[in-house]
């Protein structure tokens, strides 16, 4: 073992390459690093086209813990304690029925820059990142379901459910393959000619910025706030080759998982995503951790015929479309017992449970068909301090982004405001 890996487990949490440490003979190492604090992570489960609203929410006149699970929640009852039901937020400048991702953690008015038909701004898991993916391999990871970029999958425009500081959608990886490539697998470039790449990266980069500065005289309004965009943009290359710099040599973690199969839709899927998303966690790669779950294939998965459109329009000719919309919530509520359940019962370093350290989000921009008030909202975990156990009920037309402020803020995140916030909210906060 070098000296330069001795040096970043030290530096670092215990969680990165831990399994490893007895075998080489850390046992000082690892009795130490009980006496940390595991860090705070930020999980979001993102689906489109909603959820069948009927069996899905709870009745807003049982508020509090005193409440009966619905039929599409029923699949968590073992996790009741665990979770809370959110009800009344949603995005006030949203507009658009198809779109369960695109404004959901941002809060953005799409019609904010005169002239423009779309305009975003920064997700709140990228505000997240900034701080507390300083020490991680990856500041964040985006996932997406494999069928990612098929049109009318619900979830709209971008590359994942994340957006940079511009604005600008966040790429991921499509499927567990990619993922786990990501995450796991060794790159085999010797680290010379890695470090030549990088070298011959930045000198790229300062070419460009000295020429870019050349052209800012004499620019008129207009043009000035372009060239801000785009100095934005480099900025943000310059955070990733930093990051690159700064693992440049430094061995990826391992995983007892095997390699995902090339081909894995809906179900399998999904599981396997949530699989990874735990390896990730437990190995140190991520602390804020994004995924835009597929539904198409999902419903293909458990043998549903009907289109995911015309399923989430269950209210004009029910029978079949109901059918589909309620098993459709059935299975994603059983999937998401399945990763509350490993989260409870994976074990951290200074023996607390994982679930005790992430924040978890689980939810869509779309209610039901094209509406979009009461978004979904379902909120678990103990790294925020919120209450679980609830069926909480907001006023009417409460900013989802008051959530996610307060969710910042609750992981240590200092943030005075997000998107259309107003303000923390006050109801879901222990």
């Amino acid at each position: 073992m070098s000296r330069t890996r001795r040096q970043f487990l030290r530096s670092s949490t215990a969680l990165i390459a831990l399994p490893a440490l007895p075998s080489l003979g850390h046992r000082a190492f690892a009795a130490s690093a009980k006496s940390q604090a595991p860090p705070k992570r930020l999980v979001v489960l993102g689906f489109g086209w909603g959820v069948t609203e009927e069996t899905w929410f709870p009745d807003i006149k049982q508020p509090g813990t005193d409440y009966e699970l619905p039929m599409g929640l029923a699949p968590l009852a073992d996790h009741k304690a665990d979770f809370s039901i959110v009800q009344g937020l949603w995005n006030k400048f949203s507009n658009e029925g198809h779109w369960g991702s695109t404004m959901w953690l941002t809060g953005a008015n799409r019609y904010a820059q005169p002239g423009q038909s779309f305009h975003n701004s920064i997700s709140f898991d990228q505000l997240a990142a900034a701080q507390l993916g300083q020490h991680t391999r990856f500041s964040s990871l985006q996932l997406n379901g494999a069928e990612s970029n098929i049109s009318g999958s619900g979830h709209g425009p971008g590359l994942s459910l994340a957006w940079d500081s511009r604005g600008k959608p966040v790429a991921g990886q499509n499927g567990p393959l990619e993922a786990y490539h990501r995450l796991f697998s060794e790159d085999s470039t010797p680290i010379e000619q890695r470090q030549a790449m990088l070298a011959q990266r930045r000198s790229v980069l300062d070419t460009v910025l000295e020429n870019a500065n050349d052209l800012r005289r004499g620019l008129s309004r207009r043009d000035t706030e372009k060239l801000d965009e785009y100095f934005q943009g480099v900025r943000d290359i310059e955070t990733r080759l930093s990051k690159e710099e700064q693992w440049l040599g430094v061995p990826g973690p391992k995983t007892t998982m095997p390699q995902p199969p090339a081909e894995i839709e809906g179900r399998n899927e999904i599981e396997l995503m949530y699989d990874l998303m735990i390896a990730a966690m437990q190995t140190d790669s991520s602390r804020v951790l994004t995924y835009r779950q597929p539904v198409r294939t999902l419903l293909t998965s458990i043998g549903v015929n009907v289109h995911q459109h015309d399923m989430s329009h269950y209210h004009t000719t029910r029978a079949e479309k109901l059918a589909a919309s309620q098993k459709r919530d059935l299975t994603q509520s059983q999937l998401l017992a399945g990763l509350l359940h490993k989260l409870k019962t994976t074990e951290e370093a200074d023996g607390s449970r994982l679930f005790d350290n992430v924040a978890l989000v689980y939810g869509s921009n779309i209610r039901t068909g094209h509406e979009l008030s009461n978004c979904p909202t379902l909120l678990s975990g103990g790294a925020a301090s919120i209450k679980l156990g609830e069926n909480i009920v907001v006023p009417q037309d409460t900013p989802l982004c008051n959530a996610w402020l307060t969710l910042l803020n609750g992981i240590g995140v200092n943030a005075e405001h997000h998107g259309d916030s107003t303000g923390v909210l006050k109801e879901i906060m222990a």
